[in-house]
């Protein structure tokens, strides 16, 4: 596993990262999240061992990165921000140094660096030198020296920045697929990858850890968790209002979207509606469909928001 103990990062006066402590164990994927300037990538940095720590450390594989640093930074994959390569080197040469620099020398060096340029879809343009490719092709090529020695401990951050959404989808792939055996730390700024990848997620805000969850149960800290969300057709608004908000378990009635021509005052209209529960731990999904139901309503959509990342994640982190 990955044990951070007690990590503190002075920049002057500026208390960069406060007293940071987590575990993380092998099959788990760790979002590691914050705004600008929360010190994620200070974090990142001293657990890779590329700068100390002001205090604390951390231990990887067994190994501490201040006192064993040289074997703690052997088994770690680490892809930094801004995908840093040689631009004057081809991709070919370039992973080949990288591995040369790990130890591998002969067939085995040739067999890793194929290896690498097939898993990161660089095959095509091997040969290419770094310096003419795209953003997207260099944070592919940045990955690809991460994983050519097979580390047990992967460290991301923003590893799909840059990346096209098609190519975003292979590297999240890529990503789970290799948890089962590793243990990968990622940070990033799109919450969507978080709920679609990560076991867990830490948020870090002013340099200290302010939530550490999974994507599910911070999801349930969202404003809308629980709430339903329906589309009722040729409805008279008041009435259905009065109809939902004497349904047990029904906090508040929030009218989002009418949709009427407005030719006519006594018209019926379309209306979109979302219903919060008095608690996220009351469901009204169903007792909301069975009196609509019942009541003979015309319901087009209905839904239960599970809430959003997004919601918790500005909540958590804003003064």
């Amino acid at each position: 596993m990955i044990e951070v103990k007690n990590l503190n990062k002075f920049f002057g006066s500026n208390h960069a990262v406060d007293d940071v402590a987590f575990k993380v164990g092998k099959g788990e994927i760790l979002g590691f999240l914050g705004p600008n300037g929360a010190g994620k990538s200070t974090t990142m940095r001293m657990l890779t061992g590329f700068i100390p720590p002001s205090s604390g450390t951390a231990v990887i594989g067994g190994c501490d990165i201040i006192d064993d640093s040289i074997e703690a930074r052997a088994q770690i994959g680490y892809l930094p921000e801004n995908a840093p390569v040689y631009p004057d080197m081809s991709i070919t040469a370039y992973l080949d140094f990288c591995a040369r620099v790990r130890g591998f020398s002969g067939q085995e060096r040739k067999r890793r660096v194929g290896e690498a340029l097939e898993k990161c879809f660089l095959k095509d343009v091997r040969f290419q030198s770094i310096g003419t490719l795209s953003k997207g092709y260099k944070q592919r090529v940045c990955f690809a020296q991460s994983i050519l020695h097979d580390p047990e401990y992967l460290i991301m951050d923003e590893p799909t920045d840059g990346l096209d959404p098609n190519q975003k989808h292979e590297v999240r792939m890529m990503i789970k697929a290799m948890s089962a055996s590793k243990v990968i730390i990622l940070s990033t700024h799109i919450l969507d990858e978080v709920d679609a990848i990560c076991t867990r997620a830490i948020i870090i805000a002013k340099g200290k850890i302010v939530a550490d969850a999974s994507p599910g149960e911070l999801k349930t800290k969202s404003s809308n968790h629980g709430a339903v969300l329906m589309t009722l057709g040729n409805t008279d608004p008041q009435e259905l209002l009065e109809c939902l908000k004497n349904i047990d378990g029904v906090k508040s009635v929030q009218v989002l979207e009418e949709d009427s021509p407005a030719i006519d005052a006594e018209l019926k209209t379309d209306l979109k509606i979302r219903a919060f529960p008095e608690n996220t731990f009351t469901p009204i999904g169903e007792r909301i469909m069975n009196t609509l139901s019942s009541n003979q309503y015309d319901v087009k959509t209905l839904f239960v928001e599970q809430g959003r990342l997004d919601d918790v994640f500005r909540k958590i982190t804003l003064p």
